[in-house]
């Protein structure tokens, strides 16, 4: 994979969808891309695919919205994604820009809004959280190789992560009563 170095190591780039509520990852792949570009419309399908409808929000980091991606996603959900610093101080990049597609003019004008900023700081504490949560759990050093492994033990991680979810949400659902769950 390409590093933003500039220099090509043996890596993968690990991709969770996850609900800002509760925090369980509903969706997971893998790539061997450098930059999250081109990944979001992939998630958002594999996620409508798996439970027959597309969340009404996507709440994503700074290096999924590609105009493409964008203008893809729109009739599917609406995105809450930053907008790039711009290289002239003086232009506001919430503005749309001349060849803007709609689907990008909305996305310029809805991310300047206070709205739009207030859900974003959400991801710190869900999407985010998450993956720290990987990385403590060991999730850093693959010993496997290949992206169909990789994604299997992605997907087990998912599962387990998923799983402690259920014991911080649903202890009852566990047998372990009504009282609030130790793994909180």
């Amino acid at each position: 994979m390409k590093m933003g170095d500039g220099g090509f190591r043996p890596a993968y780039n690990a991709q969770y969808a996850t609900d800002t509520e509760t925090q369980v990852i509903v969706g997971v792949e893998v790539s061997t891309a450098g930059s999250d570009m081109g990944q979001l419309v992939p998630m958002i399908d594999q996620v409508n695919e798996r439970y027959s409808k597309n969340p009404q929000q996507w709440l994503v980091d700074g290096g999924y919205p590609a105009h493409n991606q964008l203008d893809q996603a729109e009739t599917k959900t609406c995105v809450y994604a930053p907008i790039p610093k711009s290289r002239d101080d003086a232009s506001d990049p919430c503005q749309p820009k001349p060849g803007d597609s709609q689907a990008v003019r909305d996305w310029r004008q809805r991310m300047g809004t206070d709205e739009a900023r207030k859900v974003y700081k959400e991801r710190a504490a869900t999407a985010e959280c998450v993956n720290a949560l990987a990385r403590e759990r060991g999730l850093t050093r693959l010993r496997v190789r290949g992206r169909t492994k990789v994604r299997g033990v992605l997907l087990l991680h998912a599962l387990a992560h998923n799983l402690m979810r259920t014991f911080a949400l649903a202890p009852e659902l566990l047998g372990f009563g009504t009282q609030h769950s130790p793994f909180r």
